[in-house]
């Protein structure tokens, strides 16, 4: 195991915050706080599966703050939530038993696919608008169900631009306003989740030191974004993020 100093942990809680904050703003943390616990020494494999620990707090504070959204829907959760969950749990699996030299070569295409999926998040988020603005056929969440358990499998094994494939999910299956489909879209990362970190909980590939002092930072993070909203452009940030994405991608693929 790696023993962290005092200023490693407090560059894990710089880069906590910096994870919420972005998250909060803009999504893609992950592209932030995966690299510096790299960065630190961490092995890929270690460092992934930490970071899903310590970012998980996130995901429920999201979904707390988009409940008013999940009025209604009742039936989709009943639906979704189990489908997700199981994908979940399917991709933590995946992730626990990949031999870790194999996840080290697949670190610069998860980091490149993450950042690509971000990308789009602009793209993705307009034309979820417009096509909640014209009057389409009702589908069902049974035609979600096979889509999303792909996704929360992804959710599981890496994470990074999930809620972009949720959304473009969620938008091709159900005919719903962004408001509603976003806040569908926080409960089911936080189900995704959920399972997989409680599979982490009872592995040994969790730095518990990297994960708690960064899970402190990206709630500090969370909190500082929620303020900050409407002050700072989501889409400047998101494209700084990716541009940082794309650099350590870069730097990955060199190494």
């Amino acid at each position: 195991m790696i023993t962290l100093s005092g200023l490693h942990l407090l560059v894990l809680a710089l880069a906590g915050v910096a994870a919420g904050l972005v998250n909060a703003l803009a999504g893609g943390g992950s592209l932030i706080s995966f690299p510096v616990l790299t960065a630190l020494g961490l092995p890929p494999l270690l460092a992934n599966v930490t970071n899903t620990v310590a970012l998980f707090p996130g995901y429920l504070g999201a979904t707390l703050a988009q409940r008013q959204a999940l009025v209604g829907q009742g039936r989709r959760l009943r639906q979704l939530l189990p489908v997700t969950a199981l994908g979940g749990l399917v991709g933590g699996l995946l992730l626990l038993h990949t031999d870790s030299r194999l996840f080290e070569q697949l670190v610069p295409w998860l980091i490149l696919s993450g950042s690509l999926l971000l990308a789009i998040q602009g793209p993705m988020r307009s034309w979820v608008v417009a096509r909640g603005a014209r009057q389409g056929r009702s589908l069902s969440e049974r035609w979600a169900s096979a889509p999303l358990l792909v996704a929360a499998i992804y959710g599981g094994y890496f994470g990074a631009g999930l809620s972009v494939i949720v959304l473009a999910m969620l938008a091709m299956t159900l005919d719903d306003n962004l408001t509603r489909l976003n806040g569908l879209k926080q409960v089911i990362g936080f189900s995704t989740n959920l399972l997989a970190v409680g599979l982490f909980l009872f592995c040994d590939q969790v730095s518990w030191p990297a994960a708690i002092v960064m899970a402190c930072g990206a709630l500090a993070g969370g909190a500082l974004g929620g303020r900050l909203a409407g002050r700072i452009h989501p889409g400047a940030l998101r494209a700084l993020v990716v541009s940082v994405g794309l650099v350590v991608a870069v730097v990955y693929f060199v190494r």
